[in-house]
C-alpha cells in the first residue's frame, strides 16, 4: 500500500489542501516527494536552530550551559 500524504510529509497535510495541492503532490514522483520532504525537513531543523541560536543555552532542545546568555 502506497503511503498517504500525511506520511510523507509528517502531517503537513493542511499546507496542501490549504492550497488545493494535496493531488499535485501525489501525482508528483516518489524522487520528487522525497526531495520535498527533504526541504520541509531542513526547514524545520533550520528554523530550531536559529530559535536556539537567538536564546542561548540550548542546542537540540537540550540544555546547554555553555552556550547560555548572560
Amino acid at each position: 500500500m502506497a503511503p498517504t500524504v500525511a506520511n510523507e510529509v509528517g502531517g503537513q497535510v493542511p499546507a496542501l489542501a490549504a492550497r488545493g495541492l494535496t493531488q499535485a503532490y501525489r501525482d508528483r514522483p516518489a524522487c520528487q516527494k522525497n526531495d520535498y520532504i527533504g526541504w520541509i525537513t531542513r526547514d524545520k531543523r533550520l528554523a530550531q536552530m536559529l530559535d536556539e541560536l537567538a536564546a542561548g543555552g540550548v542546542y537540540m532542545k537540550m540544555k546547554h550551559a555553555a552556550s547560555a546568555k548572560s
